[in-house]
């Protein structure tokens, strides 16, 4: 079984849509060699939602609900082929719907039951690390877990215009897991308008933080990759990863939705050694672009070749 479907509940988590016992399901499904992949949805979703479930969503291998957004991210990490290492896909469901303020809230709460889980995966299966990917706020439930995991038990996290405050990223990743892992973070300018509703609405932990867009930490084991940048897509495309441009100016969903992009996450995750932290930063700028630079930029109109009218003789 390539997928196994997991809701953070109150007690912790369990399997989807059932009563099974979720230790010896998950110690069944371990024995699959492989990479063991965690993806965690963001804001607007719930399991068992009857509009916004995510197991029947992006988290599915054969998403249901009739939506542009939905794109199986574990057929695009690769899992569903049959192939006897294509490792344990686990889709992670948390209560991500209501107001922002509450499944802000909720996905601090989430990130104990997902810590719940990585240490379950490290004591059934020791020495195979959890890696992650994590859209908006659900890579506060990712950066929320590191400080109840133990060390060595995350092995790389990539979050996806992440919904969290650089102040909570930098408690989370001095923690033991935090200092542990690698921590990829992706960025646009076109989540620039996402980015500043959050600080207008989420108070941040210390006046002047911004999100992570501007203020992840920089860190031995982070980067931020800003996929709207010319330099990163130039060198992403001439290291065998051609990422299509973005094609608006305003875009949440552009980090998983892009064309191209899931070629360099299902690397970062399945073939880590391949693409080491140093050779990412050296594709990224020394630092981000200014907020609404994409936004507030002129478009892009051709002009016509000015025609030079014959001098008189």
């Amino acid at each position: 079984m390539p997928l196994m479907q997991i809701t953070a509940g109150p007690e912790g988590p369990r399997l989807h849509a059932t009563e099974r016992p979720l230790s010896p399901a998950l110690e069944e499904t371990l024995r699959t060699p492989g990479p063991i992949i965690v993806m965690l949805h963001g804001f607007k979703f719930a399991p068992g939602d009857p509009v916004g479930c995510p197991h029947r969503h992006i988290l599915s291998l054969n998403p249901t609900e009739d939506c542009w957004k939905a794109l199986s991210w574990p057929r695009e990490l690769g899992f569903g082929t049959g192939f006897a290492k294509e490792g344990l896909a686990i889709a992670f469901g948390w209560p991500a719907r209501g107001t922002i303020w509450q499944a802000y809230r909720r996905a601090g709460l989430a990130g104990r039951a997902l810590a719940d889980l990585v240490n379950m995966i490290a004591r059934l299966a020791p020495g195979r690390p959890v890696n992650l990917l994590a859209h908006s706020l659900g890579a506060r439930v990712v950066l929320s877990s590191m400080a109840h995991v133990g060390e060595g038990a995350i092995g790389r996290a990539i979050l996806l215009n992440p919904a969290e405050y650089g102040g909570r990223a930098r408690e989370a990743l001095t923690t033991p897991a935090g200092r542990a892992a690698e921590v990829v973070n992706v960025t646009s300018r076109e989540n620039d308008l996402f980015d500043f509703l959050l600080e207008r609405l989420i108070a941040p932990p210390e006046q002047g933080d911004a999100t992570l867009a501007q203020s992840m930490p920089r860190l031995p084991n982070t980067v931020t990759l800003q996929l709207d940048h010319v330099k990163t897509l130039g060198a992403l495309n001439a290291s065998g990863f051609p990422i299509a441009p973005p094609s608006g100016r305003i875009c949440h969903w552009s980090a998983y939705l892009r064309p191209g992009v899931f070629s360099l996450y299902r690397t970062l995750l399945r073939e880590p050694e391949s693409l080491p932290l140093s050779r990412l930063r050296a594709m990224a700028p020394d630092s981000p672009d200014p907020r609404w630079s994409r936004v507030l930029a002129l478009p892009d109109i051709p002009l016509p070749f000015p025609q030079r009218r014959n001098a008189p003789l």
